[in-house]
């Protein structure tokens, strides 16, 4: 690998899907202003996402509509006339 191009700061990192409630445990460099407790009973940085494996059509099989930021609804205004 390329020395000088990745970050030194990693450490462990709750990632939650707030679509879910999921939480996984792994090394990030993601910074976070947010803590939890994790099984471990230690605190650790948390990231929230918007969606994960656990959510994810492709590795669920089941189709789920997550529509964080009303982009649905923006896409049908947008290509309403197009339906005609």
């Amino acid at each position: 690998m390329k020395e000088g191009i990745h970050p030194d700061n990693y450490r462990l990192v709750v990632f939650k899907d707030m679509s879910n409630d999921h939480m996984f445990l792994s090394r990030s460099c993601a910074s976070s202003s947010e803590t939890v407790k994790w099984e471990d009973g230690n605190e650790y940085p948390l990231v929230k996402l918007d969606i994960s494996n656990t959510s994810h059509p492709f590795y669920t099989g089941k189709m789920m509509l997550v529509d964080t930021a009303g982009r649905v609804d923006k896409f049908n205004k947008r290509y309403a006339r197009h339906k005609k």
